[in-house]
């Protein structure tokens, strides 16, 4: 995917300005934009500073894997008389300085993105290893003597400016000043790379904000005995998921994974109409919002399914952090792979221009109205707003569930660039139009599911046969391929392209056959199926049921505690054997028993 070079002009660094007697925090916009700011005394000082190092520190996270530093082990050779090993990392380094230690290394990514909008002021980070972004909105009501031009701009938020902010003085005046012409003799330019792949996953978080999902909704408390848990354990084998037990008319309930913890929520009920289990993976992530937990009214968790991104929103009164994280911290908002359905489908250019200019010229709107004003189908009218939204003209506010305008960059991003991941990715799509199929799945308890697939790929005039393993946590362990990219490099060069295709498409076809089972024709499909059930007591205790069908039989399993039952029955058809199945099914859902096997 190809990079460009941006030269950002600061007029100024961002710093706090502090006095014996009040404090102000100045922020320094990027001056290539219209003149954008604010000015306004901040009501809350001690909000406003925790709310904005707990944006930053979701900014500066990076759990990505370290190599260790190898300078120890060397000397340790060294000892040992191994000179051979010390000569060539001395000429390593020797080489490395004089090729490219004049080189000044740019930053990657556009900096922490502010929008002043009428109701709001916003601030939109992602985090270095690019799996995490956040989204702080300060309302009004913080602010006093606010003057404000609106716009979308580059902040400067340095960590320089955030141990200022930390040592802010909460109990005197403080006062915000954000905009392009800050008085000072020194300014603040520098260069920074902006990749494909970073834009790709930055705006695609919009595009999954708009996806239907199932909201779990919390209390202050309920995220506390979470991150609690989190930060006491360490897990040191899989699975390592939060586990989401929802039932409708039932508070959620959140289950710490290994070790089976089940955290009864105290919020709201479940208010969905079926029961389901949504595992959401890359936890450790969220012990960044510990901060903002002193000053938490409610939170809320938005999860749109096994493999794919989970939203929690915070409500602080007067702040509101939303969250967006990706299924691991190792998998990038940019992965096309992970996140297929994320992508709108082709559509007119003129239906998103409408959408586009509805916004501008009547703010922030839901769905509906855009539609309403558009004259269009709320269909058309999500798939306009989700290619304005990948084209950075558009902003999802997942909370008040409204679009919101925000330009961020100066001309539109073509889609084109950043529809796929990479070139391997666009080729696995083509690959889809033809003939890709899911030949075997193997599933192997406790461990997970192979995958082997039959990929027709007329470029190259023969097929191919990729496999991969999925563990429990669904991420890929193991994959093979008998085409040249593997055979010449396995997978030192990344997936090929049928390992994708392949991948893809089994995601497809499981959503696929989630949605057939719901359907009378769909279930006449099903031959031989296994399914698990579990409920909890209001003392914890656990009652599953894992109930089989084998063509004209239904084996019934039933655990409680240590108590195991089985039950076996036999039918003269298997018409009656797939009823008997299927109405057992509904009964325990009807019960409260929730299907562990089915797709959010």
């Amino acid at each position: 995917m190809t990079a460009r070079v941006l030269h950002l002009e600061y007029p100024a660094p961002s710093q706090v300005a502090a006095s014996p007697s009040a404090s102000k925090v100045r922020i320094a916009l990027e001056s290539g934009r219209a003149t954008i700011g604010i000015k306004a005394r901040i009501e809350s000082p001690e909000l406003f500073r925790d709310a904005l190092l707990t944006a930053a520190g979701i900014m500066q996270s990076d759990l990505r894997y370290k190599g260790r530093d190898r300078s120890a082990y060397l000397a340790f050779l060294m000892k040992k008389g191994k000179k051979a090993t010390a000569a060539i990392w001395e000429a390593q380094k020797t080489f490395l300085e004089g090729a490219y230690g004049d080189d000044v290394a740019r930053s990657r990514g556009l900096d922490p993105v502010l929008t002043v909008d009428p109701d709001e002021v916003s601030l939109e980070v992602f985090s270095r290893d690019e799996s995490a972004y956040a989204r702080l909105a300060l309302s009004n009501e913080l602010f006093s003597d606010r003057a404000a031009s609106h716009g979308t701009t580059l902040a400067d938020i340095s960590p320089a400016l955030l141990e200022q902010v930390e040592r802010v003085r909460t109990y005197q005046p403080l006062d915000l000043e954000a905009g392009t012409k800050l008085a000072s003799p020194v300014a603040n330019g520098r260069d920074v790379d902006l990749p494909d792949e970073w834009l790709r996953g930055f705006l695609q978080v919009q595009s999954a904000a708009a996806l239907p999902s199932v909201t779990a909704e919390l209390a202050p408390i309920d995220l506390y005995n979470v991150l609690f848990a989190l930060r006491v354990r360490r897990a040191k084998k899989a699975p390592r998921a939060l586990r989401f037990e929802l039932v409708p008319g039932a508070k959620p309930r959140i289950v710490v994974e290994p070790w089976e913890i089940a955290l009864e929520a105290h919020g709201p009920a479940y208010a969905g109409k079926t029961p389901r289990i949504v595992r959401i993976f890359g936890r450790q992530r969220l012990l960044q919002l510990a901060r903002a937990l002193p000053h938490l009214r409610r939170a809320s968790v938005h999860l749109l399914g096994p493999g794919l991104p989970s939203f929690w929103v915070l409500d602080m009164g007067h702040a509101r952090l939303t969250v967006a994280l990706t299924s691991w911290s190792e998998s990038k908002w940019a992965s096309a792979s992970s996140f297929d359905a994320l992508m709108p489908r082709e559509g007119d250019a003129q239906v998103v221009e409408r959408a586009v200019s509805t916004l501008r010229e009547r703010g922030p709107l839901p769905i509906g109205e855009i539609a309403s004003a558009t004259k269009l189908s709320i269909h058309d009218t999500r798939n306009a707003l989700q290619r304005a939204c990948l084209q950075g003209r558009v902003l999802f506010d997942l909370d008040r569930q409204v679009y919101r305008p925000r330009e961020l960059l100066a001309q539109p991003v073509d889609e084109s660039s950043i529809r796929f991941g990479s070139a391997r990715e666009a080729q696995a799509h083509r690959l889809l139009e033809g003939k890709v199929s899911v030949e075997k799945v193997h599933h192997m308890a406790g461990e997970g599911v192979e995958i082997s697939g039959e990929i027709d790929d007329k470029a190259m005039h023969r097929s191919f046969s990729p496999r991969f393993f999925l563990d429990v946590e669904g991420q890929v362990t193991d994959a093979w391929c008998n085409c040249p990219t593997y055979m010449r490099s396995a997978l030192r060069e990344g997936p090929c392209e049928h390992m994708i295709a392949l991948r893809v498409k089994y995601q497809r076809d499981q959503v696929e056959a989630e949605r057939l089972r719901t359907t009378p024709e769909g279930r006449k499909l099903v031959r031989a199926e296994t399914r698990t059930l579990l409920r909890r007591d209001a003392t914890g205790a656990q009652t599953s049921f894992r109930v089989s069908l084998d063509d004209r039989v239904v084996r019934i399993e039933r655990v409680v505690g240590s108590d195991a039952r089985h039950q076996r029955l036999w039918f003269d058809t298997d018409a009656q054997a797939r009823t008997a199945y299927f109405e057992r099914l509904d009964s325990l859902g009807e019960e409260g028993f929730i299907d562990t096997d089915a797709t959010a």
